[in-house]
């Protein structure tokens, strides 16, 4: 397969099928190099293709569908966010998410700081 730039699903469908007879390569081969090349391609059509509009996620709503579905727990981002009334606070729109926080979560939960950082309405004190 000759490397050039997908523009189609037909271009897209052929690329993805060489990554996977490419996949395993041995590092530093030229199949290596091909796999590189072709990986990036095809996650540039992706992300231009099916991009996702984040501007409206509710990064609460992100959190309470981590703690929900996603097999963390309250305690656990109480942990992570320094106590269990801060995690409190913060699911219950008392206190907003911090720069550090956020910094946290991405790190350790591995969620997308795009999903964090979408201002959002705290509670009346």
């Amino acid at each position: 397969m000759d490397i050039r730039p997908i523009r189609n699903e037909a271009d897209y469908d052929a690329a993805v099928a060489e990554i996977e007879r490419l996949w395993g390569a041995a590092p530093g081969s030229d199949d290596d190099d091909k796999l590189d090349i072709l990986a990036t391609l095809v996650e540039r059509y992706e992300n231009e293709r099916w991009a996702i509009d984040l501007s409206g996620v509710d990064p609460v709503d992100v959190l309470s569908y981590l703690i929900e579905e996603g097999g963390h727990t309250q305690a656990e981002l109480g942990e992570l966010l320094g106590s269990n009334a801060r995690a409190s606070e913060v699911l219950t729109r008392q206190r907003a998410l911090t720069v550090e926080m956020i910094h946290k979560l991405h790190t350790e939960w591995k969620v997308p700081a795009e999903l964090l950082i979408t201002p959002y309405r705290l509670q009346a004190a």
